[in-house]
């Protein structure tokens, strides 16, 4: 009989172990979602990023070239 608190402290730690362990699944499905989401966003900033830079090259594409003498001529 002296093993029955032994078998009951043994199944004690085994439900705490349990709880223990779905309570780090349930963690680990959360920040999985949470780095799905920021991998979403920076996808979005990357391409928004890469947008932004392709309009304001085409801006400076149309920026009439300065020539030295253009630009005394300001200075004056």
């Amino acid at each position: 009989m002296s093993n029955t608190p032994q078998i009951d402290q043994i199944a004690e730690r085994v439900e705490r172990l349990l709880v223990r362990y779905q309570e780090l699944q349930r963690t680990n499905a959360l920040l999985s979602e949470q780095v799905n989401a920021l991998s979403q966003e920076r996808d979005s900033l990357k391409s928004r990023l890469s947008a932004a830079r392709a309009r304001v090259d085409a801006l400076l594409r149309r920026l009439p070239e300065a020539t030295p003498n253009q630009a005394h001529k300001g200075n004056a």
